[in-house]
């Protein structure tokens, strides 16, 4: 999996809608988005978790009523009339996966590294959820397992096909380092964060020195040898 590098219209461009909240249930039909960040001053303190295989993701949804800071107020499950807010969508899929009334629900995950500067983190699985007080309000949380290919996983299989995220400061310092373009032909279109040595090869994901950028075309052709 190699994450492609998206500015904000061209992430909004892929999905057909403005992405404009974080949480998308079933928004591409047969599967959910979500936005995230881990960034220090990111109001939903998502977190990479067990070695960068899992995401625990913070609910970005709640009402805004006069003038209210949405991150100190309890996310809610259920709309003022009575329909499921996105928490409460993502929630129910969550659970009705853990008493296995259902497959694992397939979400595409983005991530804000900087202003005007995103990551599409491919695909995950919605395997658990629940509500917790972080000491301000009570929230919603999600785990998601990263994979390569959801369509192939099976519910009972997703631990042994987890893939490995790149953290995001170690695709802020590759993209300073590369200045932003390709280290092939110096590229600045569709640019791809790339591991040199492939992690199903042993490859680290947690360091720069195995990280860089590719364009499309340089991406395909690299496929995964090693070079």
């Amino acid at each position: 999996m190699h994450e492609e590098i998206l500015s904000w219209n061209e992430m909004c461009g892929r999905e057909g809608r403005n992405l404009q909240a974080g949480m998308h249930f079933r928004s591409g039909g047969s599967y959910s988005v979500l936005l995230m960040s881990t960034r220090k001053n990111a109001p939903y303190p998502d977190a990479m978790a067990e070695g960068g295989t899992v995401l625990i993701y913070v609910g970005h949804d709640a009402p805004r009523k006069n003038g209210n800071d949405t991150a100190l107020v309890d996310q809610p499950r259920y709309l003022p009339k009575g329909g499921l807010t996105q928490n409460g969508k993502f929630h129910e899929a969550a659970q009705a996966h853990k008493q296995g009334n259902r497959a694992a629900e397939r979400v595409r995950v983005y991530e804000k590294l900087r202003d005007g500067l995103w990551a599409d983190n491919g695909w995950f699985l919605l395997v658990d959820s629940w509500q917790e007080d972080d000491g301000v309000r009570l929230v919603f949380k999600f785990k998601l397992v990263a994979v390569d290919d959801p369509l192939s996983v099976a519910d009972e299989s997703y631990v042994a096909e987890r893939r490995r995220m790149i953290p995001p400061a170690v695709k802020l310092a590759v993209w300073k380092r590369d200045s932003g373009r390709c280290v092939q032909c110096g590229s600045t279109e569709n640019l791809h964060f790339d591991h040199i040595i492939p992690w199903s090869r042993g490859g680290a994901s947690d360091t720069a020195e195995n990280v860089q950028l590719l364009c499309g075309r340089h991406n395909i052709q690299k496929g995964s040898r090693i070079e």
